[in-house]
């Protein structure tokens, strides 16, 4: 490479900056980074992956920036008196945000597949990936979940992948607005609905974000992600539940961890039997926009359809850690209204209670969203279902916690469902042993905390 970067990237380990850090040194650079966590003694083993992959690690406080050359990239939630920022703004080097070098990066690509919306994005842009791989594209993906498929011994935190064609696919996040940032041949869009940001906004940044394609690829079942559509200079669209949609499934059969159905093309009539590892119809939903944006790009419908088949999932999505005692455990990714009410409705389709953990994302999240968490427990819980919740996860910083988890827990015990509140995660681990009996589904929610699968796991090992 003529132009080899120096790049030190602030919190290396976190879901966004792991795969940006495999992709900047794949592509020659220099990567170096610091994490909170490893100064914390926590996530041992992702850090010892990225020590594997050439990646130099430093304490997060400053040591690490020691030169005007190097570029010091942080997400928005790293706060200027971090001490790799102060590091940096004292002897000038330049100080990027996550965004903007990813849209450096994505923008520059021949071809670019962009997944956005409130729920599902890591999950379609995994199976977008898996297609075109098959399909012999070799993209360049770069993902917020490890991806099953790509994901072994010498891969184990697979969120991105490193191709040589033209494609570069990228799960891209509104929370920040940095969505405004990308420019994408193909804007895929799941879904809209409250989530960081008001509607309002949402809409405005999606809208746009449609605007700027060549070729949208559209969720008509979500009444708000339709409503966009015709802002966009050429669309595709997918649905189940509308017959208009381009892309649609029929025969759409439930199991308890999978989900088999006859993917659709109705441009040309074509249908193939996909027999899906995920389970739920919002996983047929994902599937559907996986097949049309890999379309978009020159994937034949059957070679994608068949493709899917063999689409083995992203961790921590409905992921099956173990049985013992006759009791599953379950770790799951949901954080928002949308995704746990999309969890549970995908549990119920099969017997047997629901033990649920909840660990909020943070303070600011519970606080936004109280009413709207405490309603997509109430009315998808069944009444012998139980929820414990701790605190929301913090590892640092400033934030407001004027709501806790104690008052959702009170609203969704004043509907009249079952629902306990306990500070800390232990605790909550207790209380979910001591109430556990053969048949139950014990399941772990939560997001921007890796130790929660861990602690599944934890939970699988005390079963008796």
């Amino acid at each position: 490479m003529k132009d080899v970067k120096r790049y030190f990237l602030v919190g290396v380990g976190g879901s966004g900056m792991l795969p940006l850090a495999l992709i900047l040194k794949a592509a020659g650079h220099e990567v170096e980074g610091s994490d909170r966590a490893l100064d914390q003694g926590r996530l041992a083993a992702k850090f010892e992956y990225l020590r594997h992959q050439g990646i130099g690690l430093h304490l997060q406080d400053g040591g690490g920036v020691v030169s005007p050359e190097q570029i010091v990239v942080a997400s928005a939630a790293i706060e200027e008196t971090v001490g790799d920022i102060v590091a940096a703004r004292r002897i000038g080097a330049r100080v990027a945000r996550r965004p903007e070098l990813l849209a450096e990066l994505f923008n520059a690509a021949p071809t670019r597949i962009g997944v956005a919306g409130t729920s599902g994005k890591s999950t379609t842009t995994a199976m977008i990936a898996w297609i075109l791989h098959r399909a012999g594209l070799a993209p360049t993906v770069m993902n917020g979940a490890v991806m099953k498929n790509f994901a072994g011994e010498g891969a184990l935190f697979a969120s991105a992948l490193i191709g040589d064609g033209d494609i570069f696919v990228s799960e891209l996040d509104e929370s920040d607005g940095s969505i405004a940032l990308y420019a994408p041949t193909v804007a895929v869009l799941n879904n809209v609905a409250l989530d960081h940001k008001s509607m309002d906004e949402l809409r405005r940044l999606f809208g746009d974000f449609l605007a700027r394609s060549k070729i949208a690829v559209v969720n008509l079942d979500n009444e708000e992600a339709a409503g966009l559509r015709s802002l966009a200079r050429g669309s595709l669209s997918y649905a189940l539940d509308r017959a208009d949609a381009d892309f649609g499934a029929t025969g759409i059969t439930p199991r308890p961890f999978g989900v088999a159905f006859d993917a659709i093309d109705r441009r040309t009539g074509a249908a193939v039997r996909v027999d899906l590892k995920t389970p739920g119809r919002h996983n047929v939903s994902n599937a559907l926009a996986a097949i049309a944006a890999s379309a978009a790009v020159g994937a034949p419908f059957a070679e994608a359809s068949a493709a899917l088949s063999e689409f083995a999932g992203v961790k921590r999505r409905l992921d099956f850690i173990g049985e013992k005692g006759g009791v599953v455990v379950i770790d799951d990714f949901a954080h928002n209204p949308d995704k746990i009410a999309a969890s549970l409705r995908t549990l119920h389709e099969f017997p047997g209670r629901l033990l649920i953990l909840f660990q909020p994302h943070g303070f600011g999240p519970l606080k936004k969203m109280r009413a709207e968490f405490a309603q997509a427990f109430a009315q998808h819980l069944g009444p012998d279902d139980l929820l414990v919740m701790p605190d929301p996860v913090y590892f640092g910083g400033t934030t407001d916690r004027s709501v806790s988890s104690r008052e959702v827990v009170g609203d969704v015990a004043a509907a009249g469902r079952r629902a306990l509140y306990f500070e800390t995660r232990a605790e909550c681990g207790e209380a979910l042993l001591k109430e556990a009996r053969p048949g139950d589904r014990l399941v772990v929610m939560g997001a921007r905390d890796d130790t929660l699968a861990q602690f599944a796991g934890e939970l699988l090992c005390r079963l008796d």
